[in-house]
C-alpha cells in the first residue's frame, strides 16, 4: 500500500425516477462512471446526496445499496450524525456503519448550536465517542445545518481522542488548511486522512500533505480531479498542474449554481441515464444555466485534450 498515495474521493449525488424516488440502476451506472474514473472512495449519504431531503430508511438503503455494489473494490464511507440527541445520532451512526461502511462521518454543525462555544462541542464529541465503541468515525464541515469550522486547535484536541480517521475539510482559508496538516504531521498521526472540498485548494492542500480532494466538481469531471491527485505533487508536471489549478478555479463557482440539479445535467449530457430531477433544487435550469454548463462541458473536452485523459463516456 502506497502512503503517499493522493485519492479523489466523490460526493456522491443521488439519481431519482420520475417520481423522484430513488434510481437504483442509474445509481450502479454512477458507481461504474466514478470508478472508470479513477477514484479510490465514495462519500455516500452527504449534501451532494441531498441527505436532508431523503428519509433515515432512504439513507440508509442507499447506503447500503453502495456499499454492496461497490463490493468492497474501494472504501466507503457515509454521514451518521442524524437525530435530535447525541444518543439518537450514536444509534443512527450504528445503524449506517453496519451497512457495510468503513467509517461514518460526523457533520461537525450537529454538535453545537450556531452560538455555542467550543466546549460544547468537544464535550458532545467525546460522548459521541463514548457511545459508538470502536466504530471508525471521521468529520465533515457540511454547509448545512450550519457550516462548523473545527479550528487548528479543537482539532488537535478530537484527534487525541483517537477515534478519527476522516476529515473533509471545507474552511477554504490556506492558512486553516496548513494549520490543520502541520497538526497531523507534527502528532506523527498516519490514521486520519485529510480531504479538502474547496476545488481552489486542490493544488494547494495536495502539495500541503493531504491525502486527497473530495469536491463536488468530480460530479461533473472525476477524471480530471484524480488526474490532479495523481499529478499535483509531481515535479515533471508542474506546468500543466498550475494551468489546470487556474481552469478549475475559473469555473468553480458556476458549478454550484443550482447544484446538484447542474451535475445531473452535466452528467446527463456525458451520456449517463441521470435524470435532471432533485428534491432539493425544484426549478429546472435556466438556459442561460444550461448554456453556461455546455460552455464548461467543452473546456472540460478541452482539458482532457490537453492532459491527454480519455474521458470515461
Amino acid at each position: 500500500m502506497n502512503t503517499n498515495e493522493k485519492k479523489f474521493v466523490p460526493v456522491m449525488i443521488t439519481p431519482f425516477n420520475l417520481k423522484a424516488k430513488v434510481d437504483m440502476d442509474a445509481l450502479n451506472s454512477l458507481v461504474d462512471f466514478y470508478l472508470a474514473a479513477g477514484v479510490k472512495g465514495f462519500f455516500a449519504n452527504c449534501l451532494s446526496s441531498e441527505m436532508f431531503s431523503i428519509s433515515e430508511d432512504e439513507r440508509l438503503e442507499i447506503t447500503k445499496h453502495i456499499v454492496d455494489y461497490v463490493n468492497g473494490r474501494v472504501p466507503v464511507v457515509a454521514t451518521g450524525s442524524f437525530g435530535l440527541t447525541i444518543e439518537a445520532k450514536a444509534r443512527f451512526t450504528k445503524k449506517i456503519y453496519y451497512t457495510g461502511i468503513d467509517a461514518a462521518i460526523m457533520i461537525t454543525g450537529h454538535f453545537a448550536n450556531i452560538d455555542d462555544g467550543d466546549e460544547v462541542l468537544l464535550r458532545n464529541f467525546e460522548k459521541m465517542f463514548e457511545l459508538t465503541g470502536n466504530i471508525p468515525l471521521g468529520m465533515y464541515e457540511c454547509p448545512a445545518p450550519y457550516k462548523r469550522i473545527i479550528s487548528p486547535d479543537v482539532f488537535k484536541q478530537l484527534l487525541s481522542f483517537n477515534r478519527l480517521i476522516y476529515h473533509k475539510d471545507t474552511s477554504i482559508e490556506h492558512s486553516q488548511v496548513k494549520a490543520k496538516l502541520d497538526i497531523l504531521k507534527d502528532t506523527g498521526n498516519s490514521t486520519l486522512e485529510f480531504y479538502d472540498a474547496h476545488t481552489p485548494n486542490a493544488l494547494f492542500s495536495l502539495q500541503a500533505g493531504a491525502k486527497g480532494m473530495s469536491s463536488i466538481s468530480g460530479n461533473f469531471y472525476p477524471e480530471i480531479l484524480v488526474w490532479m491527485c495523481n499529478n499535483a505533487t509531481n515535479p515533471d508536471k508542474q506546468e500543466d498542474v498550475q494551468w489546470l489549478q487556474s481552469e478549475l478555479t475559473r469555473v468553480d463557482p458556476l458549478i454550484h449554481q443550482a447544484y446538484p440539479m447542474s451535475a445531473k445535467y452535466f452528467l446527463q449530457k456525458r451520456g449517463l441515464p441521470i435524470r435532471t430531477i432533485s428534491r432539493t433544487f425544484a426549478m429546472e435550469l435556466t438556459p442561460e444555466q444550461k448554456k453556461t454548463l455546455d460552455d464548461i462541458h467543452i473546456s472540460f473536452l478541452g482539458w482532457c485534450d490537453r492532459l491527454g485523459i480519455k474521458p470515461v463516456i
